[in-house]
């Protein structure tokens, strides 16, 4: 049970304990099934403390899916062959992108989960831009870094630049986060002789590989 402390450390640990358990409470089920309560008792403390942190789910549930998102983010830098891609092409740096949705499948199936409830959560209570903003401002760091490889490809020709880069954006996120969630839920069809899911990712990354590439 958690006892009163105003110290910075401490507020910082809780409010970072409140996230880790939130995101193994709500990757596990919808989270319009999650009560706060829920989330108070995974913890170990009372629903007043959490309220102190989060004084409403709206704002706890886009706290919990910023802060993991963010988490990847930094893990996928340290995975980086080279510091702030130097030296690297633009179609290198694509790939690279590209396999960092195959990253997620491998180590973080239940980070699609969550993403995928989170979707539907935000849909269905009808989630205001303020509220969203912390999210947002989030995927605007991923978008700033597809901006950056965008502009290399204008200068090395490796990617094409004839496709608008919010369409290039859009869909290879698109297809690439849908493919690798609906393998990561089982939401996918089994051929009587089965099948090799890595196999098929791959061959997806290919294929939009092949499409953006220069040639």
């Amino acid at each position: 049970m958690w006892t009163s402390s105003c110290k910075a450390e401490n507020i910082a640990g809780r409010r970072r304990e409140l996230l880790e358990k939130g995101f193994e409470v709500l990757s596990k089920k919808n989270i319009d099934a999650v009560a706060m309560q829920d989330v108070a008792d995974a913890v170990g403390c009372g629903i007043a403390s959490l309220y102190r942190y989060f004084d409403k789910k709206q704002g706890f549930v886009v706290a919990v899916a910023t802060w993991k998102w963010e988490q990847f983010r930094e893990e996928n830098k340290k995975r980086r062959p080279k510091v702030d891609f130097e030296g690297m092409t633009a179609a290198e740096i694509f790939e690279f992108y590209l396999d960092s949705f195959l990253v997620l499948y491998r180590k973080h199936r239940d980070l699609l989960r969550f993403n995928q409830f989170f979707n539907v959560y935000v849909q269905s209570e009808h989630i205001d831009t303020e509220t969203l903003k912390p999210y947002q401002e989030m995927i605007g760091r991923l978008r700033t870094g597809f901006h950056d490889m965008y502009l290399k490809a204008e200068l090395d020709h490796t990617l094409r630049t004839d496709v608008p880069e919010e369409k290039m954006f859009s869909t290879t996120l698109h297809l690439m986060l849908a493919a690798v969630t609906r393998y990561a839920v089982g939401l996918v069809y089994i051929p009587e002789q089965g099948f090799d899911a890595e196999k098929e990712l791959i061959f997806q990354k290919e294929l939009l590989l092949e499409k953006f590439r220069s040639m």
